[in-house]
């Protein structure tokens, strides 16, 4: 049986032992070189706080979210609202996370941001459940559908393999900012939904993807376009049963998050924190291959915190 194959059938069983395996998985990142002083970091991952409060430490050490988001920008913050199940079920994207990520890019001068998905669940259910529509809008954000085919325009993706073309939400084509916000879990069919992933949200037909080698599709659509940066939440993180989720039994909590603008990169810290490597993940692998960007960790200069 190949890694990967055992990796897919077999870790998330072990989520009995729930607290050993969180804390060593999360060590296989934080437990790496101090970061290089006085270069730019590469990739952020921060630990032991909120939501909140590890966003605003790691977008700091990024030189916050005016080095993304200039005055007058229109932004776009797509997290994960693909399920009609509450934030302790770990389906979607932390709500929380999502507020201040909304206040900071007003606060760096954004004339408007909007949030939304295209989701796998009736869209108003989800974004209800998952209270991101109600937090966002405190915040200040445009809540928007990605439910009709009508919001989706046609674009090439020359450098695909499989993928060539794809409807994406116009939102994201006429955007000056985009920032991927996923919820790291376990996914039946892609092993770990993570950033790249994520951006089967932003796109019509995403049933092409499943049917045409999804991990190829789901490299091939990140040489079109990447986000600009990627907030990686795993706070709570589902073990296994992905992508729905049926317990909370399911999910352990790592108080977890991961930045960073190589989109590779992030997946590839975010599946060491869930206990693979990211050359197991086979999209990973494909879009490096593919050069939209790297898995190898050692190469980074990593900002790694701990609250």
């Amino acid at each position: 049986m190949k890694r990967r194959q055992f990796i897919r059938t077999s870790l998330g069983a072990t989520v009995a032992a729930s607290s050993a395996i969180a804390f060593g998985n999360i060590n296989r990142l934080f437990a790496g070189p101090a970061a290089m002083p006085n270069l730019p970091y590469d990739l952020v991952a921060v630990r032991n706080g909120e939501p909140d409060v590890m966003f605003d430490k790691a977008i700091q050490s990024l030189g916050g979210m005016e080095s993304f988001v200039k005055q007058g920008q229109k932004v776009v913050v797509k997290p994960n609202i693909g399920w009609d199940v509450t934030p302790e079920r770990a389906g979607n994207t932390n709500p929380d996370l999502i507020k201040r990520i909304v206040e900071h890019c007003f606060n760096a001068g954004a004339k408007e941001v909007y949030v939304f998905d295209n989701t796998c669940d009736e869209w108003s259910k989800c974004y209800k459940s998952s209270q991101i529509e109600q937090l966002a809008k405190d915040a200040g954000a445009k809540v928007v559908p990605g439910n009709s085919e009508s919001y989706y325009q046609e674009v090439d993706i020359p450098k695909g393999v499989r993928l060539k073309k794809a409807k994406v939400h116009e939102l994201i084509l006429e955007s000056d900012v985009f920032i991927n916000v996923p919820v790291l879990k376990h996914h039946s069919s892609a092993d770990l939904s993570i950033a790249m992933k994520n951006l089967m949200g932003i796109v019509w037909d995403r049933m092409y993807w499943h049917r045409n080698d999804l991990h190829q599709c789901i490299a091939d659509y990140c040489t079109y376009r990447t986000p600009d940066l990627n907030v990686i939440d795993a706070y709570r993180v589902m073990m296994k049963n992905g992508p729905r989720g049926v317990s909370v039994d399911d999910v352990v909590t790592y108080k977890t998050q991961i930045l960073a603008t190589d989109i590779v990169a992030a997946d590839a810290a975010a599946a060491k924190v869930f206990g693979s490597e990211p050359e197991d993940i086979t999209y990973i692998e494909k879009a490096a291959d593919l050069g939209v960007g790297t898995y190898n960790l050692e190469n980074l200069n990593i900002n790694r915190i701990k609250l």
